[in-house]
């Protein structure tokens, strides 16, 4: 059986999104430059790959698990991780 793929008005849909999304960023980036503001570039901070944050969140998992922090401190340090992903 043959493998699907998809077809190719969904490829230049997502190929669409993918470029419209790097616009957006760099507009933002722009108009954060422009304005001098800092905290415009709060989603410019160093991205990982999305194998290692999801690693670091499952681990964070297992110490909420084992009580050695709490879910507050849970829930902070995992959206901070969340925002370190790749935009796409």
């Amino acid at each position: 059986m043959a493998t699907k793929r998809p077809t190719f008005a969904k490829r230049q849909r997502e190929q669409a999104a993918k470029a419209k999304a790097a616009a957006k960023r760099d507009r933002r980036l722009a108009r954060a430059e422009e304005n001098g503001d800092s905290d415009g570039l709060a989603h410019a901070q160093p991205q990982v790959e999305m194998a290692e944050v999801l690693a670091r969140v499952d681990a964070l998992q297992e110490r909420l698990e084992r009580g050695a922090i709490s879910f507050e401190e849970f829930d902070e340090q995992k959206a901070a991780l969340l925002r370190m992903l790749p935009i796409e």
